[in-house]
């Protein structure tokens, strides 16, 4: 269940280059499955572990039954503090005898499992000592999927056992976190001082909505409306927030939706004589370019108002597939989504050998 919070969506377009952090999670994009990987150290004694990152997943997840042994590692009972804090199913039940059950799940592949609820020793970059986490141990067939290496999820979701919720709690520091990604590489900073550095003079700001499931741990922005070059698309009522993710590769709608984009978009491509040519899959929209730095229409993300835009550059829209064809970065969602899904950062599509000297920096705080 969500955290009754009501945080903001910070973003800006500045060069990551200052501010004080003490605490941070280094992010890694794994080349083959374009997913975000990160380390922390786990356990007693504490070794270091890969997983992948999930912005919008509720809570740590691992596969319990390989790797070291941890000492520290304590299984969580039914009715417990602990269990109540994770609010599972079994938070009343059990009668303190049975083990608290959560469900993880593999967001890359949609595949859920039955979980234990632990507690063990986590820390992060930066930190002295591990404190103690809440986590769920899963089966390892949850694994597939996942970047090669990896042996979980870390989520950063709205949820009091989330990364950024639990590591407030242990050390002291506002329930609020930056996330800079680039096409191979970023930074979570987890301290309470980018409030307080010159990155925040930067920034612009829009309200997090709750989504329309009350559930949802995720992360949801309002996007009023899409302007390309300008000029203003009509896309009709858009309700239920557009959701952020780390583990959607390319960002993608609801297809009555991106049949207007697209419509759109070509139109204005048209304009500036850039030639489309046949489809690649996975995307609905090429054109022939031979530019590494091509010139395409710009595309505008209307928040709250129209004084508050999230623009998408050149090539951060476009994704090269050749020598000679590059493809609008955005995919048919069919007609089941309920929200646009947007990858936190639009560079992550790049190849991993673009060199990037700038990113968005997005921060969330209640």
């Amino acid at each position: 269940m969500a955290l009754p919070l009501k945080p903001l969506f910070f973003f800006s377009f500045v060069s990551l280059v200052s501010g004080s952090y003490s605490l941070l999670l280094p992010v890694t994009k794994d080349a083959a499955t374009l997913q975000y990987v990160t380390q922390i150290h786990h356990g007693t004694p504490l070794v270091p572990i890969k997983l992948v990152l999930d912005l919008g997943a509720p809570f740590l997840w691992l596969d319990c039954s390989s790797g070291h042994v941890s000492s520290s590692n304590t299984p969580i009972l039914c009715g417990s503090i602990q269990c109540l804090t994770a609010k599972t199913s079994d938070s009343g039940h059990g009668g303190g005898t049975s083990t608290c059950r959560l469900s993880p799940k593999n967001t890359i592949t949609g595949l859920a499992e039955a979980g234990e609820l632990a507690e063990d020793m986590v820390a992060v970059e930066g930190s002295e000592m591990g404190s103690r986490f809440l986590f769920s141990c899963a089966p390892k067939p949850l694994l597939k999927g996942l970047a090669s290496g990896t042996v979980g999820m870390l989520g950063l979701g709205r949820t009091r056992i989330a990364l950024p919720s639990q590591l407030a709690a242990s050390v002291g520091l506002h329930r609020k976190f930056a996330v800079c990604l680039s096409s191979s590489e970023g930074t979570v900073f987890l301290e309470n001082e980018i409030a307080g550095t010159d990155v925040s003079k930067s920034l612009m700001y829009t309200p997090l909505l709750p989504g329309q499931d009350p559930n949802s741990e995720g992360y949801f922005i309002s996007v009023k409306s899409i302007r390309i070059n300008g000029r203003g698309v009509s896309l009709g009522t858009i309700t239920g927030g557009t959701r952020l993710s780390t583990v959607v590769p390319y960002t993608t709608m609801k297809r009555s939706v991106y049949d207007i984009f697209t419509k759109a978009y070509i139109k204005a491509a048209a304009s500036m004589n850039i030639t489309r040519v046949e489809s690649m899959a996975p995307f609905g929209v090429c054109f022939r370019s031979e530019s590494s730095e091509p010139a395409v229409p710009t595309i505008d993300l209307v928040l709250q108002s129209e004084m508050v835009k999230w623009r998408i550059l050149g090539r951060n829209s476009m994704v090269r597939v050749s020598d000679k064809v590059m493809c609008l970065g955005f995919l048919d969602g069919g007609v089941d989504p309920v929200y646009f899904f947007f990858f936190v950062h639009i560079k992550r599509h790049h190849q991993s050998n673009d060199t990037i000297s700038i990113s968005y920096v997005i921060l969330f705080a209640p």
